[in-house]
């Protein structure tokens, strides 16, 4: 089974039209089983940019796309029309493979909460599917990203969030938000962080990006594909980051 997982469209003034539509070639061609969306859809929860982003969306030729709002999306009462543009379903069942939502935009905030009820669902949901590779899609980050400057943003409760995760043994963890593509090791599961798409606005990774995971037999391979560039294991920039090791991209 393989994922593509975005992140960060932010239709609007920041939006890089030509590269939005490279990627779309691009995922269309490896044709995947699904496509997670994990927020930031638009840069200001504005009408025509949700307009412009549903439409952008629709190019995409998969029929299962998980999509999450970001703190972008719910300004300026953005968070009716995501509702509205982009209904939702609570769990996502694809073959093997079950993908959980977690909401943790608020309105007109820039950091993110998953709130207790919420955490107690999460945890309660991951339980149930104890034969299924279990994956969780939120856009705050609940771990802090390097090459992303003063981070006063992630998810408030993120103690609470992990725990859950941990106790209800989910696999594989996708997040957005710092447009900045990294992945983290914890325990026995996997945090994958996207780059943006398809805004100008990039930090530590100046290329626009998405994730692509490929899952057989309960085992994962994460990669990072630049848009009309190089396609290359996440961990790969974890290594020259922290090891010196030149970027060439």
């Amino acid at each position: 089974m393989i994922i593509a997982h975005i992140s960060d469209l932010h239709f609007g003034p920041q939006h890089r039209k030509g590269f939005f539509a490279e990627a779309v070639k691009e995922i269309n061609k490896f044709k995947p089983d699904a496509i997670v969306i994990t927020g930031d859809l638009t840069e200001n929860g504005l009408l025509n940019e949700y307009k412009a982003a549903k439409q952008g969306i629709a190019k995409f030729d998969c029929k299962i796309k998980v999509t999450l709002s970001g703190n972008h999306d719910y300004r300026s009462t953005g968070y009716l029309l995501f509702k509205q543009f982009f209904p939702s379903k609570q769990v996502t069942e694809v073959e093997d493979v079950v993908i959980i939502p977690i909401g943790t935009a608020r309105p007109d905030r820039d950091d993110g909460e998953a709130g207790h009820r919420q955490v107690l669902w999460v945890e309660e949901t991951l339980t149930k599917y104890k034969n299924k590779f279990k994956i969780v899609a939120l856009h705050h980050h609940l771990i802090p990203v390097p090459d992303t400057g003063k981070d006063s943003i992630p998810i408030l409760d993120a103690g609470d969030v992990l725990r859950a995760l941990l106790k209800g043994g989910v696999d594989l963890v996708m997040c957005g938000h710092r447009h900045r593509p990294w992945m983290w090791n914890i325990e026995n599961f996997t945090v994958i962080h996207a780059g943006t798409l398809s805004s100008e606005r990039m930090r530590g990774f100046f290329s626009n990006s998405y994730n692509i995971v490929e899952i057989n037999d309960r085992k994962i391979k994460t990669y990072l594909k630049v848009v009309g560039g190089e396609k290359m294991e996440i961990g790969r920039i974890v290594k020259e980051a922290t090891l010196g090791i030149p970027e060439e991209y």
